[in-house]
């Protein structure tokens, strides 16, 4: 079975854009279940360790980046230049796919005026169906592992994941998604779960790329683990940046 870790970049809300990052990402990394639980959860933990000599800390971008719980050691230089040189290296060696979907919420808003989608169920609806593409025609192929966002928010993650299988999508029938896609689970952030911690990774250098700003080794790293056809190719197949 296959697992479809899911998380954001960005807001969702298209009533007050950042005009620093006019973007909403919805990426996630594609895992067997197997591997998830076991040789990648290891390698996470043990990072950890090896880097804070604990392993209950959570991987999270926002964190990471402002040097707050439990990151402030990232203020030293040198132990930010190593944990940037280990993390790299972590997320060069694991095995995983990445699908993400980029919503332009500007040109969004402008090309459909107050009929525009909310921008995470848009971008959910087509990492479902690159997902159910991944998984084929199997049973109960794969389940889809999301980070709980607040009861509101969650209620309406709940309702759209039961309306793709009620109506399906542009390209997957709802029958389908049924079928292959055993549920949607919603977890806390403080689970410390590795799958979602990784997918949290992925999708902050997606969204600087699709903004045009500089090229960084992570973002190198995660385009070579995006979803691609027979051809090598990406662009509509592991990473969707919309209105096209």
């Amino acid at each position: 079975m296959k697992i479809l870790f899911l998380d954001e970049s960005g807001d969702h809300n298209l009533s007050i854009i950042d005009p620093q990052y006019p973007l909403f990402v919805l990426g996630g990394v594609i895992v067997d279940m197997d591997y998830a639980e076991g040789p990648l959860t290891e390698a996470v933990q043990a990072f950890k360790r090896r880097l804070f000599g604990r392993d209950d800390l959570i991987l999270h971008t926002a964190d990471i980046t402002r040097n707050r719980n439990g990151f402030e050691q990232l203020q030293d230089t040198a132990f930010r230049q190593r944990f940037y040189h280990e993390l790299n290296d972590l997320m060069r060696n694991l095995e995983y796919m990445v699908v993400a979907c980029v919503i332009r919420k500007e040109d969004h808003l402008a090309r459909y005026g107050v009929a525009a989608l909310d921008p995470y169920l848009m971008s959910l609806d087509i990492l479902v169906e690159r997902f159910c593409f991944e998984i084929g025609p199997t049973t109960d192929g794969g389940v889809i592992v999301a980070e709980r966002r607040g009861p509101t928010l969650d209620a309406q993650l709940e309702l759209a994941w039961l309306n793709l299988k009620v109506q399906g999508t542009r390209h997957i029938q709802a029958v389908d998604i049924d079928d292959r896609i055993k549920g949607l689970s919603l977890r806390r952030k403080q689970d410390n779960i590795a799958g979602l911690q990784l997918a949290d990774l992925v999708v902050t250098p997606i969204g600087r790329y699709v903004l045009g700003k500089p090229i960084r080794e992570d973002f190198r790293i995660v385009e070579e683990k995006l979803r691609r056809n027979h051809q090598g190719d990406y662009d509509g197949f592991g990473l969707v940046v919309l209105p096209c």
